[in-house]
């Protein structure tokens, strides 16, 4: 679009820092959703809001709109955002770089005295991180593929009942699905996210286009044995269930690593938990990621074998409890190659990969047009308080969202 606005990268950066001092400490981020740090941040941007005259609203899902009218209101809106909540000792961008760049492009236009050719939807995704094990739950419930009936018993941190955190907040687990109204005004939806690996920093590059998200299988695989004295129990004669989870998690990462994936067993519990007892129960989680659909299948299946044998080879039983899962998806093509070339435009070079992380987009995608673009993770590190991009590499990327925000707005 000719003439269109500009966003202003550095005032982007200056939210974000200023999102940091108010939700942050040593630490990392704490922003965990439905938390009170997660509250603050959502009051930062209702404030930023403000002062371009806008404000956000809350769907049933507790995610926050806040829309910029263009001059066909009737036309389908461009929406743009990410999440504001964070992991427990996050970092500083992943999610509310999205937010803020979102942000940036409606201040651009408000501040401009003209209108976007269509109306602009900035959107903050709830719970993009799985508080309560299913993950890009507020993107879910508007996609249409949250059912309430499968995480209605699930629990968090301490315990707690999600149905509890969510009445905190104003949200009812069975109304969460009626957010999907929300797509009646969307037409298609970008993504600005740091890259969360080491792809574009290896390289040297401050920006890409994203061309879709692997597909994921989430699960928790309980062992029951037999609880028993650790100084009396002959070696020969235990049911321990703690070693048959502990062989599982090592079989996960050799199965994953042969199939070209990702496999994490990122907790493990043993039951009862005392030094001078053998686990007469274990669980450990299963989280494995792959860009394509067959080798997923695969991996899962061949962690799920490995499971039943050390079950069975230490007198064991198994369960297997699904948490969630998604199938790898691809963005929009001519989307993709818009991005792409609105990085190149800017960054002097055009890239475009894949992404092993998931995010609200990959949602999105199964709905409406979507592209992301990604910009450099310092060493490949995020969900930690050590999380960094350069300045200089945020300042291209927003730029090149701007751009392909303004460049999408007007078609």
């Amino acid at each position: 679009m000719s003439g269109a606005p500009a966003v202003d990268p550095a005032r982007v950066v200056a939210d974000l820092r200023e999102l940091e001092s108010r939700t942050s400490g040593p630490d990392g981020a704490h922003r965990v959703c439905w938390t009170e740090g997660w509250r603050t941040a959502r009051e930062l941007l209702a404030g930023l809001l403000d002062e371009i005259g806008l404000a956000y609203e809350v769907d049933e899902a507790g995610n926050a709109w806040a829309y910029l009218e263009g001059e066909d209101a009737s036309a389908p809106a461009l929406a743009v955002g990410s999440h504001l909540d964070s992991v427990p000792n996050g970092g500083w961008l992943d999610g509310p770089l999205g937010v803020m760049a979102g942000l940036g492009v409606l201040r651009a236009w408000s501040g401009s005295g003209r209108k976007p050719a269509r109306t602009l939807a900035l959107v903050d995704w709830a719970d993009e991180e799985g508080a309560f094990g299913r993950s890009l739950l507020g993107s879910g419930a508007v996609a249409g593929t949250l059912d309430p009936s499968e995480i209605e018993g699930a629990s968090g941190p301490g315990g707690r009942p999600l149905a509890d955190a969510l009445a905190e907040n104003g949200v009812k687990l069975t109304e969460m699905p009626e957010a999907g109204a929300r797509l009646e005004r969307i037409g298609d939806y970008i993504e600005l996210h740091i890259e969360q690996g080491p792809v574009l920093a290896e390289r040297g590059a401050s920006a890409a286009a994203v061309s879709g998200c692997a597909g994921l299988e989430r699960l928790v695989l309980r062992f029951t044995g037999r609880a028993s004295h650790a100084g009396t129990t002959p070696m020969d004669s235990r049911r321990d269930a703690g070693l048959a989870a502990a062989a599982t998690a090592l079989r996960v990462e050799e199965v994953a690593a042969a199939a070209g994936g990702v496999g994490t067993s990122g907790s493990m519990a043993f039951e009862p938990g005392a030094i001078t007892v053998i686990p007469g129960a274990a669980e450990v989680s299963v989280d494995i990621r792959h860009p394509g659909a067959a080798p997923l299948s695969e991996m899962l299946e061949s962690i799920l074998d490995a499971a039943q044998r050390e079950a069975r080879g230490r007198g064991c039983g198994l369960e297997q409890k699904p948490v969630w899962r998604i199938e790898p998806i691809a963005f929009d093509p001519g989307l993709v190659d818009l991005a792409e070339e609105c990085c190149a435009e800017v960054a002097g070079e055009g890239i475009r990969m894949a992404s092993g992380a998931l995010h609200d987009a990959a949602e999105m995608a199964r709905r409406v047009p979507v592209a992301m673009i990604f910009t450099p993770s310092l060493e490949g590190v995020s969900h930690s308080p050590h999380e960094d991009t350069p300045e200089t590499d945020l300042a291209v990327a927003i730029e090149a969202f701007g751009l392909l925000a303004n460049r999408r707005v007007a078609a």
